[in-house]
């Protein structure tokens, strides 16, 4: 058996979305080994739904099976997918969910679920995780060869996503995400900045970067590499959206 499975919805955890996804796959493989990696997406945010994929999938062994049900077309003719990619297996929708992992593993194997022959009977046309992607899940844990899911297709929807852009003297780097502390995420890693030296004005305000948090006093923003990589603004002990809102300019300055 392959595993665990790893579930990222936006379902939230007040109704019972999430509980009976569950169900049907212990339903089939028992022995499974559930994990919830968020079911706090922002309803029907797909970008933010990629980017904790992104940077939590490399977390979880080799051979794990990753649930993404983030789904505002549900029971349209958007297709359904199974991946393989970096060596390990993932199941949604193809509506771009998938697109920094893809841009990870120029090799990944992308299919097209032939939908009817994997949905529970009696589907519903708007709970796609329950009747098709928690049982598609379950297969791939039972070991059913990838190639009998439906043919491999080289045009998964992709999205755009906002990336730097040169100003006179430095980086105009938008907001790629906000985390529940209000940090602001931005679309640059440190290994694309490497042996640059910068400073960091947002909305005209020059802000400190830091290595820590508890470096600047409490209530002040500040500039840091956050754990997975990207530069974030924060504020100590506060919230950066609170302070900047959600997209100010915020320019990297050569020194």
């Amino acid at each position: 058996m392959k595993g665990p499975v790893v579930l990222l919805t936006d379902f939230g955890l007040s109704d019972h979305y999430v509980g009976v996804m569950k169900g049907v796959i212990l339903t089939r493989v028992p022995e499974a080994v559930l994990v919830d990696l968020t079911h706090a997406i922002p309803p029907q945010d797909i970008r933010a739904a990629a980017y904790e994929l992104l940077v939590s999938y490399r977390y979880f062994p080799r051979g794990s099976v990753f649930v993404c049900v983030v789904d505002p077309g549900v029971g349209t003719e958007r297709r359904a997918l199974v991946l393989r990619a970096a060596d390990r297996f993932f199941v949604g929708p193809d509506n771009g969910l998938f697109t920094l992992v893809l841009s990870e593993d120029p090799e990944a194997e992308v299919r097209a679920v032939e939908v009817e022959r994997f949905l529970l009977p009696r589907a519903s046309r708007t709970f796609h995780g329950r009747d098709l992607f928690a049982p598609l899940a379950a297969e791939i844990l039972r070991g059913r060869p990838l190639e009998e899911f439906g043919p491999v297709i080289s045009d998964p929807v992709l999205l755009e996503f906002p990336r730097p852009e040169p100003r006179p003297g430095g980086l105009r780097v938008p907001v790629l995400r906000v985390d529940g502390f209000g940090n602001l995420i931005l679309s640059v890693k440190q290994e694309e900045l490497s042996g640059r030296s910068f400073r960091v004005s947002v909305a005209g305000r020059e802000v400190p970067l830091v290595s820590t948090y508890a470096e600047v006093p409490p209530g002040a923003p500040l500039a840091l590499w956050g754990s997975d990589g990207f530069l974030e603004i924060a504020v100590n002990q506060g919230s950066a959206e609170e302070l900047f809102g959600r997209s100010p300019e915020i320019l990297l300055l050569w020194k």
